[in-house]
Formats: C-alpha cells, sequence, structure tokens
C-alpha cells in the first residue's frame, strides 16, 4: 500500500531571529489578486512622489581655487582622485572622499587649458597658454615638488590636449594639430586643413587612432593618425565648443554647441546628427560621458547641469544652486556614481548622477524594495499623473523666463515656414527637419 505523507518544512514558516519577520506563505495565481494592477500603480505613484522628497543631488563642493576652474582630470587608476586646472595657472590635486586638496602646483603662466594622464599612470601632462607642455610626477614627492621632470615649449599656443589610450602618444590642438611622443621634444606629425586654430580635441577611447577636433571655423574635423591627412570635416551654423567621445561606441561622439542644443554624430554618417538634445538656454561649454556610455552631463552658461540619455532629445536631471554661476567644465566619475563640476566663481562641486540615490551600503531586503520600485516606475513609465510627477523639476527664474522666450521663437519660426510653404508651389519650401537644420555642409 502506497501511503503519502503531509510534510512542511519548518524554514519556510519560522522566524530564525526575534527581530526577523513573519514569513507569510502566498499564492501567485492571478485569479486570486484582481486588484493587483490597481495596487502596483498606487506604489508605483508613491514610489515616484517618494524620489522627489529624498532627491538631494549635491554631496559636497572642492573650495581652495583663487580663480575660475578651468579643466578637470580623473586619476584612470584612483577613483578618489582629481586633478583640476584653473584660470591663474594653478594646477591641484584633490581627494574627493575627504574634499581636501593634497597638492599645488603653480604649473603655468596663464590659463590651464587641459591636464591628461600618462599610459602608465605615474605621471601627467599640463599645457597653458604659456606655450609649454609641461611632465609632472601624478604621486607627490619631497624633493622638487614643483619642478616639471619634463618640458617643451611650442612653437605655438596650445588650447588642448588628449592622450593615446595604448600607447605613450599624446595630441595638442592650437593653430594646428600636433602628436607627440611623451620622451620627444619635437612633434612627430602635423595635421592642418585650412583652418585657423582649434580649441579641442579629443581622441577616441575604443579606436584609438581616431580622435577629432572643434575648430574656430564652426567645424568639427575628424582625424585617423594612421592616414596622412583628416578624413572628414563636417560645417555647422555655430561653433561647438567641447566635445565628448561615448566610452562603449567607437562611432559616436557628442559636441556641445554654441546655439544652447547638444548634438550626437555618427561618424560613419557626419551630414546628419543621430539625435539633438535640447533644453539649456544658454551656450553649452563642456560635456562628458558615463563610463557606461549610456548618459552624459553637460555644463552650460545659464549656470546649470543637464543629464541626458543619449536616445533622448530632452534632458532627464537638471542640477542649479543660487550660487553657482557659469559652467566652465564638467566630469562623470569612473564609478557612475557622482557628476563634478568646475564654475568661474573658483568652486568645485560633486552631484549624485541619480538624485535621490542612497549613498552607503543596502541591505538585501532594502536592495530589492529599490529594485521592485525601479520595476513598478518603468512599468508605468507613460501613464499621465506618473510621467507629469517624474518630469517636473524647479528651475531659476531667468532659466524658466528664457524657455519660455525660447518657446515663441521657435513657434514663430515654424508658423512663418507653415505659412510659407501654404502660398507657395509644391516643394518651393522644402521641410527640413531640427536634426539637419544646424549642418550647413560636410566635405571629405
Amino acid at each position: 500500500m502506497k501511503v503519502k505523507i503531509l510534510t512542511r518544512n519548518p524554514d519556510e514558516y519560522l522566524r530564525e531571529t526575534k527581530r526577523d519577520i513573519h514569513k507569510v506563505p502566498r499564492n501567485y495565481d492571478p485569479a486570486l489578486h484582481p486588484f493587483e494592477a490597481a495596487r502596483e500603480y498606487t506604489r508605483a505613484l508613491n514610489a515616484v512622489k517618494l524620489d522627489k522628497i529624498f532627491a538631494k543631488p549635491f554631496v559636497g563642493c572642492l573650495e581652495g581655487h583663487k580663480d575660475g576652474v578651468s579643466c578637470f582630470c580623473k586619476h584612470p587608476y584612483q577613483l578618489s582622485t582629481l586633478f583640476s586646472g584653473a584660470f591663474d595657472g594653478e594646477i591641484r590635486v584633490w581627494n574627493l572622499t575627504n574634499k581636501i586638496c593634497t597638492r599645488k602646483i603653480l604649473a603655468h603662466n596663464g590659463i590651464v587649458r587641459g591636464i591628461v594622464f600618462s599610459r602608465s599612470g605615474q605621471n601627467f601632462i599640463s599645457v597653458g597658454d604659456d606655450k609649454t607642455i609641461k611632465t609632472w610626477k601624478s604621486e607627490k614627492s619631497s624633493f622638487n615638488e614643483e619642478e616639471p621632470i619634463h618640458t617643451v615649449i611650442s612653437k605655438t599656443i596650445i588650447s588642448g590636449i588628449s592622450n593615446h589610450q595604448t600607447q605613450p602618444i599624446f595630441a595638442t590642438c592650437g593653430e594646428v594639430c600636433h602628436l607627440w611622443e611623451e620622451t620627444r621634444n619635437e612633434p612627430v606629425r602635423t595635421f592642418k586643413w585650412g583652418v585657423d586654430s582649434f580649441h579641442d580635441i579629443k581622441y577616441n577611447p575604443v579606436q584609438c587612432n581616431l580622435f577629432a577636433a572643434c575648430t574656430s571655423d564652426r567645424s568639427i574635423i575628424l582625424y585617423d593618425a594612421r592616414a596622412t591627412g583628416p578624413l572628414l570635416k563636417v560645417f555647422m551654423r555655430l561653433r561647438a565648443n567641447k566635445l565628448s567621445w561615448n566610452p562603449m561606441e567607437a562611432v559616436t561622439f557628442t559636441c556641445a554647441n554654441e546655439n544652447y542644443n547638444l548634438y550626437t554624430y555618427d561618424i560613419r554618417k557626419l551630414r546628419t546628427p543621430v539625435n539633438v538634445h535640447m533644453d539649456h538656454v544658454g551656450a553649452v561649454i563642456d560635456v562628458d560621458y558615463s563610463p557606461t556610455g549610456k548618459e552624459f552631463v553637460s555644463g552650460s552658461y545659464d549656470k546649470s547641469i543637464r543629464i541626458f540619455e543619449v536616445n533622448k532629445g530632452h534632458s532627464r536631471e537638471v542640477y542649479h544652486t543660487r550660487r553657482m554661476q557659469r559652467l566652465t567644465c564638467m566630469a562623470w566619475s569612473l564609478d557612475n556614481k557622482y557628476v563634478i563640476s568646475g564654475s568661474d566663481e573658483m568652486n568645485i562641486r560633486i552631484w549624485k548622477a541619480k538624485a535621490s540615490e542612497k549613498l552607503g551600503v543596502l541591505r538585501p531586503r532594502e536592495r530589492a524594495a529599490l529594485n521592485y520600485s525601479e520595476a513598478l516606475k518603468e512599468k508605468f513609465a507613460a501613464h499621465p499623473q506618473i510621467k507629469r510627477i517624474y518630469r517636473h523639476r524647479q528651475v531659476s527664474k531667468h532659466i524658466y523666463n528664457a524657455k519660455a522666450e525660447l518657446r515663441t521663437i521657435r513657434e514663430k519660426s515654424k508658423r512663418k515656414e507653415a505659412n510659407r510653404r501654404a502660398h507657395s508651389k509644391k516643394g518651393a519650401v522644402p521641410f527640413v527637419s531640427e536634426r539637419s537644420r544646424d549642418v550647413v555642409q560636410q566635405e571629405i
């Protein structure tokens, strides 16, 4: 005779300690939960509201510079180390964990235009308005701390620098583009393409031989170090101030433009941008990608910081304070948790990349609850009430008024174009998309 015995495992319903919660068995049959969608919507709504309540993005500030901050450099191997250059030629090394300055160097006579690390990470290179390229020890030493270990005097003014990812080579820009080896006093190669001056240059972090430069004639030039000359050149209506390559996609970069927008390009088709990112009401000065390649941060003359998703046209977050003035440089930390901004009122500020994220160690149950809330917010993201709360941001009065004015100008332009099209011959006034409106021409 076959006998079936009912057994229960005590681990499924008994508590391990008195402080633990009671384990309640649950039947997941959907027929027994007719109000599941309503309960999940309420939980999603509460999760979005709690994000607004706990949104405290400002972490701290680094004070000490005597002039405006001009550039940043992140240490390639130390998350808590940041290098900053100022308009008075001073370079400071910061410990972000303790928010203190660990080293001060009077590096240049004039503005520090750029700082990069060598391939080994033991040295860093700085350039300034005094036409010098100086190599320094990255670690503080007791002997000759203020003296560079190598100095090169350039024939032209240098306005930017970028380093190769795998070789001891770096590129500088100014009147022309030069390629240098770390131990040589003369440039290895020189690139020209009928341009008065360059003001930014960036090496591709994936395809290491590619680099792009922003020029004074409103163009963006793409170079290949293996070729004899430039590859492509695209002209825009206004000047591009800075550009940043996507660290996860070798063919994508984003440039910050004077017309208040940012443009994401694919180098395989430079004639039309992949996306146009709008929300700033002032010239965009700097841009930097997150290490995941999914987002980037931008700083503008409208005294605000905005975080954009790569595939979205509008920002998901905006940061501003009453005392923060025009932004001059931006950086995204290599652990993808913090955003660092430098402004012309001599202050460096640290912000959370996610405004409502909790800092510190999370318990397993707490992490599971947060993941559940994120899943609910994503599930009900298209609902009008949740979408309204999620997108709402408080901005300064001057930004609010400027956005209303720009909206009026844009509507007026569209209405004028529609009237011209309605009273002209068919095809006389073609449709021009927003993505290709500010691109003038492309040269090969």
